[in-house]
């Protein structure tokens, strides 16, 4: 006596739906960027850190001196702001994420990522300002508190 196989083999037209969604895929971007930006995101940290603790005094080098003579070259107040930018943007794509596959409620969720897109936004703006209108030289200050860069 010979067992026949109950298995059915799945049609393979309805096997996989497609939505047939037209335009752009959104989610598809954003796990594109998600992959950018963190090769990015190594090289950017990876750099600022052999930077400032290898080739400078490590740690206890790191004072308001150094960062405003950093700061005086483009150069790395555009490193710094790239850091900055895409830090907060890729964390705020992942919170993005955590929050559309673990909040229950449509309601919830929107308050959610509106608190998250007004936090990045915010951090965004601040950093941004910080970076641009540092004054490593600022008035009335104490001049022993001050980088060399300020002494003309």
């Amino acid at each position: 006596m010979t067992a026949q196989s109950t298995t059915q083999i799945p049609d393979p037209s309805t096997r996989y739906r497609r939505t047939g969604q037209r335009g752009i895929n959104t989610e598809m971007l954003s796990w594109l960027f998600m992959r950018v930006s963190g090769v990015l995101l190594v090289i950017l940290v990876f750099g600022h850190l052999f930077v400032n603790l290898w080739l400078g005094e490590g740690v206890k080098g790191i004072d308001f001196a150094f960062v405003a003579g950093k700061w005086t070259s483009p150069f790395w107040q555009v490193w710094d702001l790239l850091m900055l930018w895409l830090g907060l943007i890729h964390g705020g794509n992942g919170v993005r994420t955590i929050i559309n596959d673990y909040a229950r409620g449509s309601t919830l969720r929107l308050v959610l990522k509106g608190l998250l897109y007004f936090a990045v936004v915010l951090t965004i703006v601040l950093g941004t300002l910080v970076v641009f209108t540092f004054d490593p030289c600022p008035v009335g200050a104490d001049p022993s508190l001050l980088p060399s860069i300020c002494e003309g």
